[in-house]
């Protein structure tokens, strides 16, 4: 099992119980910070003493307050944390619920396991930090199902621009001289319309407001 854990959670309460939770999984040193800064000052200091953590567990959203920081949440500690130290083990522990942010989080920043904070949240954890221990990635069933139902619409790049210049305010009819003047092809106002018409239908909804709202729950814009 996993030997030294850093968990950055800026709600102590919270860090509390995933101390515990540890504890129950015999894992006796586990260090704990409030700010993504001290989480990366952390992991510097062992990488320069060659006494690296395990596994990091952390928050993905950080209230701010009177202390100035560098880092602003999750996103932005497992970044810097992936130059310094890779190979080092990420597990998410947020309230986050969000299919497009989650599945971005596995692809786009790497890590290893994604629990949300919710009810049996504990047991949840402990299920993650096992997985991960044995080299598998770890998202519970409800959440896994969420996904893969966001990845069977397969939104293309092209999709989520078109999207996201509604979500701006951008008239559809306008959509074609901003991919026009950016490169972006196709750019025809008919392109743009019969794309748009195929999402709605695809996704049973009826109007660009609807289309916008979708894809902002799902948190792919």
């Amino acid at each position: 099992m996993f030997k030294k854990i850093l968990i950055a959670e800026d709600h102590e309460s919270i860090s509390i119980s995933v101390q515990k939770t540890l504890e129950e999984l015999n894992i006796s040193h586990s260090d704990y910070v409030s700010y993504c800064d001290d989480a990366l000052a952390k992991i510097q200091k062992s990488h320069r003493e060659g006494d690296h953590y395990d596994l990091l567990i952390t928050d993905l959203y950080y209230e701010e307050d009177h202390h100035e920081q560098t880092l602003k949440d999750g996103k932005e500690l497992i970044q810097a944390i992936k130059k310094i130290q890779p190979s080092l083990k990420t597990i998410v522990f947020s309230a986050e619920h969000r299919s497009g942010v989650i599945d971005s989080l596995f692809k786009e920043y790497g890590i290893n396991g994604f629990v949300r904070k919710a009810r049996n949240d504990s047991k949840e954890l402990k299920k993650a930090v096992a997985s991960v221990y044995d080299n598998k990635n770890y998202l519970s069933l409800d959440l896994k199902q969420d996904v893969k139902q966001l990845n069977s619409y397969e939104f293309t790049e092209y999709d989520i621009t078109l999207v996201s210049l509604l979500a701006q305010g951008v008239l559809q009819k306008n959509i074609p001289l901003y991919l026009q003047n950016n490169n972006i092809k196709p750019n025809s106002l008919s392109s743009v319309e019969k794309k748009l018409n195929s999402l709605k239908e695809e996704l049973g909804i009826t109007s660009n407001e609807q289309l916008v709202a979708f894809c902002k729950d799902l948190g792919i814009i």
